[in-house]
């Protein structure tokens, strides 16, 4: 492999890895926060929890995606959260 193509292949990795970072961090925070208000508390408490929640997944999927071994190892994750948490959310919507 030539070295230009590394180089594409690194960058494009750590794209990949940036992107799912910011936007996988704020839909799983923003999934957590709703499929919240699905649990069997009062809505201002549920709505504070779901609050204090989003910034430690937000925080968690930040690290995780840096941590992980690959950028697809990292989507996979994101999508399987996502998919447990989206029937959650919607039934509380």
């Amino acid at each position: 492999m030539t070295a230009r193509a590394h180089r594409v292949r690194s960058i494009g990795a750590l794209a990949s890895r940036i992107v799912a970072a910011l936007l996988g961090g704020y839909a799983l925070a923003a999934l957590c926060s709703v499929a919240v208000l699905a649990l069997p508390i009062s809505k201002p408490q549920a709505v504070l929890t779901g609050q204090l929640a989003s910034f430690a997944v937000c925080a968690s999927v930040v690290i995780w995606a840096f941590a992980a071994q690959s950028a697809l190892r990292v989507w996979i994750g994101l999508a399987i959260f996502a998919a447990l948490l989206a029937p959650l959310a919607w039934s509380a919507s």
